[in-house]
């Protein structure tokens, strides 16, 4: 069994197809232990780090940062037993993708055409010059002779008709001078005389644009063009540093107009003023399933603006208390309670629509809308109608902190059954949610403000917030959706009676 073992990119959740590395955190020729995180992967739920399936040293990196991989290709390679000695060539080159760079010269000579006189190759899958078999990968074998291209600086090849070898017995090593023994030619072929090689404005000379094709995909997510960058890498090739500074250049030429004119970052936007930003990961499946909730259930949004004064002030009893000090402690936790409490009252707020049925859902899996710099995202803290308030709190504040991290798993964000997104802390008073696909209800909760009230009939400042709850009219009906929600507010409005009278 060979010790050079292939580790292959896990799917890491629901079917994720593909993921973006976003960093390596070992090279090759560290030693790494078993289940040693080794690789920083962003698939379209959350950003995660792969631990090392086996211990051993790395021998090669198959795809650099940035790039996009499909599940089960082979992302590096681990020398289990480096101990051993050497690794025979024959398991180094099946497992190694680090393939030595070409030479300028044996470049020049694939390029180059062969001059005139050469023997003509054999057939495709037959002899070909040196003894080798000449086979089309990926193909087979021809049974046509093949056929060269006319030179364009000579005159017409004339076919050649002399007699190959066909049979079995024939396609062995050639004896040395048949390769080189060729018909008398006539003329010797002119010379063309040297042509200037075309150079782009950057400096490079015009032909085949050499880069590898994760810098490819890097410049077209990017929009720039290769052919106007100047390779850095060896032979001329384009790296990822090359299409950064050329993307870096074209911007830094609307830098002299931020004098004169008003203009976000240079680094941010090109020459003509627009930013181009990929759709992919967490943005891209956020998008998807916004997109087939709003067309798929049909929603309804309620509203109801309510005074949460006392709510206010249970919370600034609740921080003075000795047990909570070290207790983040904020009004999205008395709206998370408030919800877990309704749904007691209400089961079939908390429920999915199969298609032929409605599963009702006993546990309550409480996704909290967190925004992040990778985009949205939504996890969800297991049956938390079971927790206490205190046990609640500190699944909140864990929540948020591992989000705001990064370090959410794809397992934390799956089988949600209902949603709190807080707009208020971006002062926003309330919206229309969408529901997340597979749930039936989702509440928006709103700034808390100190506007002008009646209270026991006078008009007093007090604190108020607006709640928006968004359902799916197919489960729920205006009657239960409107019954649920005046719960929650009754629950604000006064949360130690409702503490009293519902448990």
């Amino acid at each position: 069994m060979s010790r050079i073992k292939e580790f292959n990119l896990p799917d890491l959740g629901e079917g994720l197809t593909e993921g973006e590395i976003l960093a390596w955190l070992v090279k090759v020729g560290d030693v790494i232990e078993l289940n040693q995180p080794i690789v920083e992967v962003e698939t379209a739920k959350a950003a995660v780090e792969i631990p090392a399936k086996w211990a051993g040293e790395v021998r090669s990196i198959f795809h650099p940062e940035g790039s996009t991989v499909e599940v089960g290709t082979p992302i590096i390679a681990i020398d289990t037993d480096p101990g051993a000695g050497p690794v025979p060539e024959s398991t180094t080159a099946a497992a190694s993708a680090d393939l030595p760079t070409p030479s300028a010269a044996s470049l020049a000579a694939v390029q180059v055409a062969p001059a005139e006189g050469m023997v003509e190759p054999g057939l495709i899958g037959g002899v070909a010059p040196g003894g080798r078999t000449a086979v089309l990968v990926g193909y087979g074998p021809r049974n046509a002779p093949a056929k060269r291209r006319q030179r364009r600086d000579g005159p017409p090849r004339q076919p050649d008709t002399s007699p190959r070898p066909t049979g079995p017995a024939q396609v062995t090593t050639p004896a040395p001078v048949a390769p080189v023994a060729a018909a008398p030619v006539a003329a010797a072929p002119v010379a063309a005389a040297p042509v200037a090689p075309t150079v782009n404005g950057n400096g490079r000379v015009a032909g085949p644009v050499l880069a590898k094709p994760p810098v490819r995909k890097f410049a077209k997510d990017l929009g720039v063009d290769l052919a106007t960058v100047t390779g850095s890498g060896p032979l001329g090739s384009i790296t990822r540093a090359d299409v950064q500074r050329a993307v870096d250049g074209s911007t830094a030429v609307a830098e002299p107009l931020a004098a004169t004119s008003p203009a976000t970052s240079a680094a941010s936007f090109g020459a003509d003023r627009e930013q181009r930003i990929p759709v992919k990961g967490v943005r891209r499946l956020t998008a998807e399933n916004m997109s087939r909730s709003a067309f798929t259930a049909p929603h309804v949004t309620e509203f109801l603006t309510v005074d949460v004064t006392r709510a206010m002030k249970a919370l600034d009893r609740l921080r003075g208390r000795r047990e909570w000090r070290d207790v983040r402690v904020s009004p999205l936790l008395l709206v998370a309670k408030a919800v877990l409490l309704a749904v007691r009252r209400h089961p079939m707020v908390n429920s999915t629509w199969a298609g032929d049925e409605i599963v009702v859902k006993e546990y309550v899996n409480l996704g909290i809308a967190a925004a992040t710099e990778r985009g949205l995202i939504v996890p969800n803290i297991k049956d938390a109608g079971r927790l206490t308030l205190r046990e609640l709190a500190d699944a909140m504040t864990g929540l948020v902190q591992t989000a705001k991290a990064g370090r959410t798993s794809p397992a934390d964000m799956s089988g949600g059954t209902l949603t709190i997104t807080n707009v208020g802390v971006f002062g926003v008073d309330t919206g229309t949610p969408i529901l997340p696909p597979g749930e039936s209800a989702i509440l928006a909760f709103g700034a808390v403000r100190e506007m002008p009230w009646v209270h026991k009939g006078k008009v007093k400042p007090r604190q108020v917030t607006t709640l928006g709850l968004s359902f799916d009219h197919r489960i729920i009906d205006g009657e239960l959706g409107s019954k649920f929600l005046r719960d929650i507010g009754d629950f604000l409005a006064d949360p130690e009676a409702a503490l009293l009278a519902w448990t």
